[in-house]
């Protein structure tokens, strides 16, 4: 499958779509200070959202 941008495969959105575990995605959402404008996920470093903003 076509990825939409290089390095898709390590972002939030993609990771919760593969059906991750749980316990593997606690450490990048904690103190989340940045939400996708694409898709909603909400995470701490903005390098691992498709489209960042930050969350204030």
């Amino acid at each position: 499958m076509t990825q939409p941008h290089e390095g898709h495969e390590k972002y939030l959105c993609k990771l919760v779509g593969e059906k991750i575990p749980l316990e593997e995605l606690k450490p990048l959402v904690k103190d989340a200070k940045y939400i996708c404008k694409g898709c909603g996920c909400t995470i701490a470093k903005a390098e691992n959202l498709c489209a960042p903003e930050l969350n204030f």
